[in-house]
C-alpha cells in the first residue's frame, strides 16, 4: 500500500492534482463573485435574483449533457496531457472574458464565462481520473484518486469563500492569476499517450451521449457503480442546496454559520478520501463502501431530528459564537462531519472502480458517461427539491429524502460488492 500522501512527491502525480485544484478552486472563486455581485450590487428584486441563480446553475451543468461523451472520446484517443494543455490555455481565455465581466458589471458577459468554464471542466473532467491508471501502480490508484477527491472539496470550499469575501474587481484579477498559474501547472503533466489506435470521435452531441450512456450503463458493474455515485451526488446537491435555509430559517443563524457548516462538509469528504486508502490498504474494493452509505444516513437521520427539535427561531440571528452557545449545537456539527467523511469513503473506492476495471482505452469514456448520469441525477434531486419545498415540504423534513436515498445507495453498493469484490 502506497501512503496517500506520498504521491503528492511524485511528478507523475503533483502537476495533475495542483492543476485539477486550481480549477475547481478557479470555478467557485468566478462563480461566487458573480452571484455575489449580481445579487448585491446590480440586481435589486428578488424575483430577478431567484431567476439568474436558476440560470447561472443552469449554463453550468449544460455543458456536462451536451459534451461529456465527446470529451471522454477525445481523451481516451488523445494525449490526455495534451488535451490538459489545451483546456488550460482555452482557460485563461475564458476568464478574460469572464474578468471583463466582473468589472464592467456585464451580466451577458459573465454568463458567456460561466458557461464555457462549464464546458472546460466537461472536458478536464474524465482526465484527472482516466489518467490515474496509466501514471500510478495499481496500488496508487485508490489513494491518487483520494488525494483528487479531497482536493477538489478544499479548493470548492476555497474558491467559494474567497469568492465570498474579496471585491469584483480583485476577483477578477484572481481568476486571471489562478488560470495562468493552472496553465503552467499542466504543462508539467506527464505525456499520457492514447492506449488504442482508434482517433474516431463521434461530434453528434446527442447520437453519441445515447450511445456512450447506453454502451457503458449495460455492463453490470459499471452499472451499479455509476448508479452509486450518482445517489452520492444527488444527496450532495440537496444537502447543499439545504444548508442556507437550514441554517437561517430553521437553526436561526447568520451567514457565517452557513459557511461553516459548508467547510465542516468540505473538510469532512477530504478526510473520509484520504482515510479509505488506509482503510482498504490501497485494494480498490466497494466492501465498504454499504456500510459508509447507511453511516450517512443514520447521522443525516441524526441531523434531522436536531432540527425538528431545534427551538423556533426568535428575535435576530444568531452569530457564530452565540450558535455554538445553543444546546445540540455539537452534535449538529458532529452529525455533519460524519455524513460528509462517510460520504468521503463511500464515493472514493466507487470512482476507482470506474478506473480500473475497464481497459485503459476506455477510462475516460467510463468516467464520461458517470458525468453525464450524474448531472441527471442531480438535476433530477433539484427538481425533487424544489417540488417538495412548493407543497410545503419543511426544509427539515427534505433531510428524510437524503437518507432514504443512503439506503439505495447501500443496496446499490452492496450489489457491486457481491458482484466482483
Amino acid at each position: 500500500m502506497t501512503p496517500t500522501f506520498r504521491l503528492l512527491a511524485k511528478r507523475r502525480f503533483l502537476p495533475l492534482f495542483v492543476t485539477q485544484f486550481l480549477g475547481a478552486f478557479n470555478d467557485n472563486l468566478f462563480r461566487t463573485a458573480m452571484i455575489m455581485l449580481v445579487i448585491y450590487k446590480i440586481y435589486n428584486d428578488p424575483a430577478r435574483e431567484a431567476a439568474f441563480s436558476a440560470v447561472a446553475g443552469g449554463l453550468f451543468i449544460l455543458p456536462f449533457f451536451l459534451f461529456s461523451a465527446m470529451a471522454g472520446q477525445l481523451a481516451d484517443s488523445h494525449d490526455k496531457a495534451r488535451i490538459i494543455r489545451i483546456v488550460k490555455t482555452a482557460e485563461i481565455a475564458i476568464m478574460v472574458v469572464g474578468a471583463a465581466g466582473l468589472i464592467l458589471q456585464n451580466v451577458p458577459m459573465m454568463l458567456v464565462a460561466l458557461l464555457s468554464m462549464g464546458a472546460h471542466s466537461t472536458f478536464f473532467g474524465p482526465i484527472k481520473y482516466a489518467i490515474l491508471p496509466q501514471h500510478l501502480e495499481d496500488d496508487q490508484v485508490l489513494p491518487g484518486t483520494g488525494l483528487v477527491e479531497a482536493g477538489t472539496y478544499i479548493a470548492i470550499l476555497a474558491g467559494t469563500i474567497t469568492g465570498g469575501i474579496i471585491a469584483s474587481e480583485h476577483a477578477a484579477i484572481g481568476v486571471l492569476l489562478v488560470a495562468a498559474l493552472g496553465w503552467f501547472a499542466g504543462r508539467q503533466v506527464p505525456t499520457a499517450p492514447p492506449m488504442t489506435s482508434d482517433a474516431r470521435v463521434d461530434f453528434h452531441v446527442v447520437r453519441s451521449s445515447i450511445r456512450l450512456v447506453s454502451d457503458t450503463m449495460h455492463v453490470r458493474r459499471l452499472f451499479l457503480a455509476i448508479l452509486a455515485i450518482s445517489f452520492f451526488w444527488a444527496q450532495g446537491t440537496i444537502l447543499a442546496a439545504q444548508f442556507p435555509p437550514l441554517v437561517k430559517n430553521v437553526l436561526g443563524a447568520k451567514q457565517d454559520v452557513a459557511t461553516m457548516f459548508l467547510g465542516i462538509f468540505s473538510v469532512g469528504v477530504a478526510i473520509g478520501s484520504i482515510a479509505i486508502n488506509r482503510i482498504l490498504k490501497g485494494a480498490v474494493s466497494a466492501r465498504c463502501s454499504p456500510l459508509a452509505a447507511l453511516v450517512m444516513g443514520a447521522f443525516v437521520c441524526d441531523l434531522w431530528w436536531t432540527s425538528h427539535h431545534w427551538p423556533d427561531p426568535q428575535g435576530a440571528l444568531r452569530g457564530l459564537s452565540d450558535f455554538m452557545a445553543m444546546p445540540n449545537a455539537e452534535r449538529v456539527l458532529l452529525d455533519l462531519l460524519g455524513v460528509a467523511v462517510a460520504g468521503g469513503i463511500f464515493v472514493v473506492p466507487l470512482y476507482a472502480f470506474l478506473t480500473t476495471t475497464v481497459a485503459k482505452a476506455q477510462t475516460a469514456r467510463t468516467v464520461a458517461a458517470n458525468n453525464i448520469v450524474n448531472s441527471g441525477a442531480m438535476v433530477t434531486a433539484t427538481l425533487l427539491l424544489a417540488g417538495l419545498v412548493h407543497v410545503g415540504v419543511s426544509v427539515a423534513e427534505t433531510l428524510l429524502m437524503v437518507a432514504v436515498g443512503s439506503v439505495g445507495a447501500s443496496f446499490l453498493a452492496w450489489r457491486l460488492h457481491k458482484a466482483c469484490d
